[in-house]
């Protein structure tokens, strides 16, 4: 497949930045996006319900948030070291949330498990169980009565696109979109990454050089619908002014199309 590209282009900083997205596949075409855009009207913060989610003998714990009318549900798979706490992709779940989007974030590891990796950092490169607990948590949801005609989408970060990817190219349709932050999708492999169907989208800091390559390397792999963008000065872990409301922008934009696009015509 041809692979395609998009461009990004911002203006500003923070909550006062303006910019446009474009897709070469024409799904995003000079996009508006800007923390006001999405944010202005909304002056009140979600109330995240606290869920179970059974996983063999045990159980994750997860923070489940329906807006009115919610279109579409978002699954956070979270990085390496980090939880359903994780403050950035908590700022980028409340970015869809007042898109209209549903978001869960949960827990990839059990007490017990996240315990032990905290001593031996055993667990947080098993891309292998993350893969299982995505798979195990999205038929969960799949499950819930207020929930079972969502459009299902991955966001991922660092090792946990990775397991958002294999998960995706697992479940096929199931899965309506993914979009990856400062991610190692290349830990995915290229068999996996060639299975994948939903339409994904890799945001890398510009200044995040050996992870761009990796992302580069996994996204010749991709046969789905696929976008690179490139965040211009942001490091890593998008902590610059406005990065992290750019990747926030990015992926509700992407989702809001996907998502919304597929529960139309279901």
């Amino acid at each position: 497949m041809k692979e395609k590209t998009a461009s990004v282009h911002w203006e500003g900083q923070g909550k006062t930045g303006q910019g446009q997205i474009s897709t070469e596949t024409g799904a995003l075409k000079s996009y508006p996006y800007g923390f006001a855009s999405r944010l202005h009207s909304v002056n009140t913060t979600l109330a995240p319900r606290e869920v179970r989610i059974p996983v063999g003998d045990t159980w994750l714990y997860g923070d489940l948030v329906l807006p009115p009318g919610f279109q579409g549900l978002v699954l956070f798979a979270h990085g390496s070291g980090s939880g359903r706490h994780s403050a950035r992709n908590r700022q980028v779940a409340q970015h869809l949330q007042h898109a209209g989007i549903a978001t869960l974030l949960f827990d990839l590891l059990t007490a017990q498990e996240e315990q032990t990796d905290q001593n031996t950092r055993e667990h947080r490169f098993d891309i292998s169980l993350l893969t299982r607990r995505m798979q195990e948590t999205t038929a969960w949801a799949a499950a819930q009565p207020e929930l079972q005609h969502a459009a299902i989408g991955y966001f991922g970060a660092s090792t946990g696109s990775a397991a958002a990817l294999i998960a995706a190219a697992r479940l096929g349709d199931q899965i309506a979109a993914v979009v990856s932050r400062g991610g190692r999708p290349d830990l995915a492999g290229p068999v996996a990454l060639a299975a994948v169907t939903a339409p994904t989208l890799l945001i890398v800091g510009s200044a995040d050089h050996e992870v761009i390559e990796l992302n580069e390397q996994a996204h010749v792999h991709l046969r789905c619908e696929k976008s690179l963008v490139i965040v211009p000065g942001a490091t890593h872990l998008f902590e610059e002014a406005g990065a992290l409301e750019q990747v926030a922008q990015l992926a509700s934009s992407w989702f809001i199309t996907h998502l919304t696009s597929l529960q139309y015509t279901a």
